[in-house]
């Protein structure tokens, strides 16, 4: 079997117009020979009847105290809808489909219900349709827990079940469908000349993902980077190849003409706070403040650790919450809200001379202060103020001839 999984997130399915492209793209692949599973998302985005977060704020304004089992019960009939409206537009066309739940599909989940992770997938099912039927649509964005009770998989779920699925059927390729050309150099809303990206590595992807890029979930990613299933960013709306993202030696099986490059893109986090906390006496000071914002469930990020106190930041949601807490501890904590993180990615920073010598070169000429950085082998991060954000980020991309 030559298999191949396509995924439609909400905007490939929101309008009459959009699910003729949906369409168009599957009857490519079949042409192709390709056997299709088509994983999908619900419908739309909020505000729009059949959408996830359109479905949170119905129980919002119906008691709002549903349980976390029962509103995942409820979250999954997004996805339901999405893809039985694929199946009859597509027996419409004359093509055989048929529609398993992410159940129904093997997906085998814990119990964390609202954000489960996925313990085993088992596809003897969509296998078996595969051969009665010219595509399989799944639900993205669920499972079932062992006693066989619904469960969804967070923010990003539809990805994470489309490579997942990839990887449980050895498929050839996983295309995510959005509604964007593939990955770009930068925010195109914030950087103008911001250049698609032909291809990137697992890792390079993985990071601007975490880093704030949104077209793919890094837990998607992570998957398809275990089971090196490749997988392409492309545009609903196009037919454009869009973006590769696999390892870097698989990049000249696809394609020629390739540069060797040390930066692939910036990215950013908004709307975070700096804490910095000293003490005269600073035995266990960094256990105190970390196992405190662990048990108040703040997410900490960007931490330096030094012999007299901690510097790390939260988002500005949780900057009130970390500071009481703080104090209570006899802690006199100070804070600077409204900051930025601002990431150089690359997977040829790691060992190259120079790299942070042109970052602070470059925000210097701009008169952006750095407020505090750290460095991994594929990322440089700068902390920065909120209203230096698009400044820097347009700087960098200059710098590192992002544009070219």
């Amino acid at each position: 079997m030559r298999i191949l999984v396509q995924k439609f997130g909400g905007t490939s399915l929101s309008t009459p117009q959009a699910r003729s492209h949906v369409i168009g793209h599957i009857k490519r692949e079949l042409a192709n020979q390709y056997q299709l599973v088509v994983v999908v998302s619900a419908i739309g985005r909020r505000g729009e009847p059949y959408a996830t977060d359109t479905l949170l704020d119905w129980i919002e304004h119906n008691g709002n105290a549903l349980p976390d089992r029962e509103r995942d019960l409820l979250l999954c009939c997004g996805e339901i809808i999405s893809a039985t409206t694929l199946c009859s537009l597509l027996q419409h066309e004359g093509i055989t489909a048929t529609v398993l739940t992410g159940a129904q599909a093997g997906f085998l989940t814990d119990n964390h219900f609202g954000n489960a992770r996925i313990k085993d997938v088992k596809p003897e099912r969509v296998l078996n349709e595969l051969e009665s039927h010219q595509v399989v649509i799944v639900t993205g964005f669920q499972g079932q827990t062992d006693s066989g009770d619904f469960t969804t998989l967070g923010r990003g779920g539809s990805d994470t079940s489309a490579t997942a699925l990839g990887a449980a059927l050895r498929a050839e390729m996983v295309d995510i469908y959005t509604d964007v050309n593939g990955i770009l150099t930068a925010d195109p809303r914030i950087v103008e000349d911001a250049k698609p990206l032909v291809h990137v590595s697992y890792t390079e992807i993985c990071n601007m993902a975490h880093q704030g890029a949104k077209v793919i979930h890094p837990r998607a990613v992570e998957i398809a980077m275990q089971s090196q299933i490749p997988v392409r960013v492309r545009s609903t709306f196009s037919d454009k190849e869009g973006t590769l993202v696999t390892q870097p030696e698989g990049f000249r099986d696809s394609y020629s003409g390739i540069v060797d490059r040390f930066v692939t893109g910036v990215a950013y986090v908004s709307n975070i706070t700096q804490i910095s906390v000293e003490c005269d006496r600073t035995e266990g000071l960094q256990l105190k403040v970390f196992k405190s914002m662990a048990e108040h469930s703040i997410s900490v990020d960007f931490i330096n650790v030094t012999s007299t106190g901690v510097l790390y930041t939260v988002f500005d949601s949780d900057s009130e919450k970390a500071i009481e807490v703080l104090q209570s501890l006899d802690l006199k904590p100070k804070s600077l809200s409204g900051c930025a993180k601002v990431s150089v990615i690359g997977g040829g920073i790691n060992g190259v001379p120079g790299i942070m010598a042109k970052i602070v070169e470059s925000l210097s000429e701009h008169d952006i202060p750095i407020l505090q950085s750290a460095d991994s082998n594929t990322t440089i991060w700068v902390l920065v103020k909120k209203e230096d954000m698009a400044q820097a980020l347009r700087a960098l991309h200059h710098t590192f001839e992002l544009h070219r």
